[in-house]
């Protein structure tokens, strides 16, 4: 039933939380605070869901984005990028360049779970693409 998730954040206490809680739903979590780190476990391990903080050491979300939507690898990763600046410019370009989604912090751990059974529901099996959203 559970599928592997990456969560990359530098701040202890969102990477804490966030992989407790999916943990504690089945998933298999990776965990990286840092962008190159985050690059290095994808290309690795290749997580089926990613929640990628913006504002990192080494390399900022936006880059990371940038690198995983020019590899054909993966180009299909589900990404939900993570702020705390929620400014519409900064989600704008976020999805603009290829995030799936955009959630600004702080965030409930039971909007996480219910956000990520809507994505993960459509998956065939564990590893493979998560279905769109459905809008």
């Amino acid at each position: 039933m559970g599928h592997k998730i990456l969560v990359c954040d530098d701040e202890p206490f969102i990477l804490k939380a966030l992989t407790f809680v999916l943990r504690k739903d089945g998933h298999t979590v990776l965990e990286a605070r840092n962008g190159e780190e985050a690059l290095e476990k994808i290309r690795a391990e290749n997580p089926v869901l990613v929640f990628l903080d913006v504002m990192m050491p080494k390399k900022n979300g936006y880059e990371v984005l940038e690198a995983l939507r020019g590899d054909a690898a993966f180009a299909s990763t589900y990404v939900i990028l993570l702020t705390a600046k929620g400014q519409d410019s900064d989600r704008e370009r976020g999805l603009a360049m290829g995030a799936n989604e955009f959630m600004t912090k702080p965030f409930s751990p039971a909007a996480i779970l219910t956000r990520l059974r809507e994505i993960l529901g459509g998956a065939a099996a564990p590893g493979a693409a998560p279905a769109p959203p459905s809008n």
